[in-house]
């Protein structure tokens, strides 16, 4: 396997972080108004590493994609989307099966949510990214 390009890193890291910090809200959420239990904890946990893991396996996918040509980067991709879709719809079962469903469920869009306040992000911090010289 190629070493991961620092891209992939940084993004993902940016996800996990958005993940973590999410998941801490809805804990806190489910504690408010009294319904926190372990299955609250578990169910967040599991569903937070999926999508952890959702964006990484996206990121290496796409990596590898940018070294085939354009049809076989397209066919890598779909596939890709195909499995890993799979993988969370794994996870989020057995999620509302053993734990909390809302617990299980809600961090599946956490990812999503971050990818949204991205562009605010790269204003606060000049429009830049600081990745190969300042492209885009």
């Amino acid at each position: 396997m190629s070493k991961l390009d620092p891209t992939v890193r940084k993004e993902t890291l940016y996800i996990s972080a958005w993940v973590l910090i999410l998941s801490a809200v809805m804990q806190a959420v489910f504690l408010v108004f009294g319904k926190w239990n372990f299955g609250v904890l578990f169910g967040n946990l599991l569903s937070g590493i999926c999508a952890c893991l959702n964006f990484l396996l996206m990121g290496i996918t796409v990596q590898k994609a940018l070294e085939k040509d354009s049809d076989d980067a397209k066919t890598t991709m779909k596939f890709s989307q195909t499995l890993r879709m799979l993988m969370q719809f794994g996870f989020a079962a057995v999620g509302v099966i053993f734990f909390n469903p809302i617990a299980s469920i809600i961090p599946l869009f956490f990812p999503r949510i971050a990818v949204t306040f991205r562009p605010l992000m790269d204003k606060r911090s000049g429009g830049q990214n600081t990745d190969k010289g300042g492209e885009q």
